[in-house]
């Protein structure tokens, strides 16, 4: 039979002390207890009062492991969570934001529907498997970041009651091209004229693309001979000097491109402030162009990033200290600048020259060794000689 409204009697006679209590209202069943010394009320949504006692029992266990978890808690969805991700980028004007909301489409087409309790590691498996069959390893990691970074503003937020683990992804595809000088003329003379000036910048300079695209002629100080990169415009978000009079192409290319850009602007009647642009619009995509040029100058598959770390090498080669090329790069850490570099050639000239001079020094320590021991030897069978000689000769 069950129970009616009119009656509010509390329902504690199967609980221990301290357990909490279970009472009706409204003919529903709810718990009380406490939790770091504050009283909670909850409602099991039941009629019936064991759930209501099922539901106490795991509140206390819960209480047990030092995390409550709570209505509240488990009420929190996946769109929760991907709104408060996205605001965050947005409101920290963070560069990735477009990145961040691809991967939460992606992982929106599995866990859209999802409670954030119910996003657990078997189910953030299942979602690796299916997306490794059309995706890159490098992709899916960066969506279990994404994944991640929602649950750790959720857990701050008090959304969730932790962040829960996530399966790691093993990247293997990493890349290590390089482009010799013959290579690269050949690329660029397949390239259209504006999209060559931008390729041989990013070569000489080693710049990320978005900073070099970023790139105004308020930046560029003819006088001085530099270029400078205001805080916050660049990847780590520090600014950055580059002397580019000191590379005679390079502040040739950029003379060229400022008469190239002076002409559009009389021609136009309009100022352009992008120091690279096609027909004075900013440079935008450019991949199909670019794997084009590489297909016909026989070096397919050739990423635009390959300039970068084609630029770290000349670094090295050229015998720039580790510390000014990463300024000159803008490589903040000096494991993702060894990640281009790897080791100098110079550095591995020199240390098998140091082996081939050890070498050499003891075999020449040997061979004087062996000499010294001849020379004993004879000596001494000279010796033992002439002692027979006098002997002989007293004898007579």
């Amino acid at each position: 039979m069950k129970p009616t409204g009119a009656s509010k009697r509390t329902v504690t006679k199967r609980q221990p002390r301290g357990f909490g209590r279970i009472y009706l209202r409204g003919g529903v069943y709810w718990i009380q207890y406490s939790f770091h010394g504050t009283l909670h009320r909850e409602s099991s949504n039941s009629e019936v009062e064991g759930d209501a006692v099922k539901l106490l029992k795991k509140r206390h266990g819960e209480m047990g492991l030092g995390r409550l978890v709570g209505p509240k808690m488990e009420r929190t969805t996946f769109e929760e969570m991907a709104a408060m991700i996205l605001d965050d980028y947005k409101v920290n004007g963070r560069k990735s934001y477009d990145r961040a909301e691809l991967a939460v489409r992606h992982l929106r087409e599995d866990f859209a529907l999802s409670l954030a309790i119910d996003i657990t590691a078997d189910r953030v498996s299942t979602y690796y498997r299916r997306r490794l069959e059309v995706a890159k390893p490098a992709t899916v990691r960066i969506e279990r970041a994404t994944l991640g970074r929602m649950f750790t503003l959720a857990f701050r937020a008090g959304k969730v009651s932790q962040r829960p683990y996530l399966p790691t992804i093993e990247v293997r595809n990493t890349r290590s091209g390089f482009f010799e000088e013959d290579q690269l003329r050949a690329v660029l003379e397949e390239l259209p004229t504006d999209y060559r000036v931008f390729v041989e910048f990013l070569h000489l300079t080693g710049w990320r693309l978005g900073e070099a695209k970023g790139l105004t002629w308020r930046n560029v100080d003819f006088k001085a001979g530099t270029l400078r990169l205001d805080p916050g415009t660049t990847k780590n978000d520090e600014g950055r000097t580059f002397p580019f009079a000191a590379m005679p192409r390079l502040a040739e290319l950029l003379r060229e491109q400022r008469e190239h850009t002076s002409a559009l602007e009389r021609e136009g009647g309009r100022l352009i402030a992008v120091v690279f642009h096609r027909g004075g619009r900013p440079v935008g995509n450019f991949r199909e162009a670019w794997h084009r040029a590489c297909a016909r100058a026989g070096v397919p598959g050739r990423f635009v990033h390959d300039l970068r770390r084609t630029a770290v090498r000349n670094f090295e080669r050229a015998g720039v200290s580790r510390s000014v090329a990463m300024k000159l790069s803008g490589h903040k850490t000096e494991s993702i600048y060894r990640r281009y570099a790897i080791v100098s050639e110079s550095d591995l000239a020199e240390g098998v020259a140091k082996v081939a001079a050890m070498r050499e020094g003891e075999r020449r320590v040997a061979g004087i060794a062996a000499g010294a021991s001849s020379r004993t030897s004879t000596e001494q069978a000279q010796f033992a000689d002439g002692g027979r000689d006098a002997r002989r000769t007293r004898n007579r």
